[in-house]
């Protein structure tokens, strides 16, 4: 077993940059309803942290804030242990297949540490996050631009849930909470995806919840609240998996804590106040221009495996542009809901005034009136 690692050199504005990930990541995952990982795994590669490390770090965040999310969803009755029982047996089947490739490619398929071993991870994670974020960017932005159209948001379409539960593959299992049934060769599937996703590049959410509320059937509240309580043990087993691999730098993930302890807060007052078409068009966008950070990133990790040839001293501007599009995605997303959060309220400051002087207004006028 090894040690907790420090390949990461961590200087103040490093620490700084860290903080600031966490603070715009907590701000999106209060926000939107996901880790952030999104924005603070790609965040920290950007700052020369090895991609394996990145999503090792991210996981073992994940952990803290499942933990304290799950809770509040199971207060709400939000939460069915049952199917996140069923479907984290075969996740932590998905996260072991994701850290035994991440660690394979980052030591070069065997080779010691050296310059450029990390690049295979770092093209295949970066790889596995422009496709799969694409594919939910597009589709967040199609619903966006289809309720534009004046379509009616009718709900989660069931045709895939009503399609598996008609081939009613044995054995078929009964869900209380969520008041669904689902085979379990289905959940098994959606387990090792979640899992996989969520060991390769700290995003299991992206997938987990539309499974649940798409493929099994399960109201959007419930998949919520039991991927967050799933996250928590794939979260514990990931870090644990990758600090035994020597990946987790555990003064990333406090960095992490100290910046999104706080956006966290900001980003689910915004929820409450702000329109659900504004969240979900704000969210894709933000998405996509993480997508297109990684996309700029991966030439100079092309040319360290000897894929394409152009001088080195071009990976700074690769990256310099990677960086740019990340941070300029993530400040002015954040921006974005900062604002409309300080709209709403002084708004809602201004309606409470009104109404208390109304009150006030009232009483005066009752004591006028009983002293006449």
């Amino acid at each position: 077993m090894h040690t907790l690692i420090t390949y990461v050199d961590i200087n103040l504005a490093v620490a700084l940059q860290v903080v600031l990930l966490g603070f715009i990541g907590g701000i999106l995952s209060g926000f939107i309803g996901s880790g952030g990982a999104f924005f603070m795994t790609p965040g920290m590669m950007n700052l020369g942290v090895d991609g394996v490390i990145a999503v090792a770090s991210n996981i073992t965040h994940k952990f803290g804030k499942a933990m304290v999310g799950s809770r509040k969803h199971a207060a709400a009755g939000n939460v069915d242990k049952k199917l996140a029982a069923f479907m984290l047996v075969t996740a932590i089947g998905g996260i072991q297949i994701a850290v035994a490739i991440n660690s394979y490619l980052f030591k070069g398929g065997g080779d010691s540490h050296g310059p450029g071993s990390s690049a295979g991870a770092n093209l295949y994670i970066s790889l596995v996050f422009a496709t799969i974020l694409s594919v939910v960017a597009i589709s967040m932005l199609r619903d966006v631009l289809k309720s534009g159209k004046g379509e009616e948001d009718s709900g989660p379409s069931m045709k895939i849930a009503e399609f598996f539960s008609r081939l009613n593959l044995p054995p078929v299992i009964h869900f209380g909470v969520a008041d669904t049934k689902v085979s379990l060769w289905v959940l098994m599937a959606g387990g090792i995806a979640t899992g996989y996703l969520a060991g390769t590049i700290g995003v299991g959410g992206f997938i987990g919840v539309p499974a649940m509320i798409y493929v099994f059937g399960v109201p959007t509240a419930v998949a919520a609240g039991t991927e967050l309580f799933l996250a928590l043990f794939m979260g514990a087993y990931g870090a644990i998996s990758y600090a035994y691999h020597g990946f987790v730098d555990i003064r990333l993930t406090m960095l992490l804590y100290l910046g999104s302890l706080i956006g966290i807060h900001l980003g689910v007052y915004g929820v409450k106040v702000v329109n659900e078409k504004y969240i979900r068009a704000v969210t894709s966008v933000i998405i996509l221009l993480c997508v297109v950070s990684r996309v700029i990133a991966i030439p100079a990790y092309l040319r360290q495996l000897g894929f394409v040839s152009f001088p080195a001293e071009y990976d700074q501007w690769f990256n310099f542009g990677s960086k740019f599009f990340l941070f300029a995605s993530g400040i002015a997303g954040a921006l974005l809901i900062l604002t409309k959060v300080i709209s709403a309220y002084r708004q809602r400051r201004k309606i409470h005034k009104t109404l208390q002087v109304s009150r006030e207004s009232d009483v005066e006028l009752a004591v006028l009136k009983e002293a006449v």
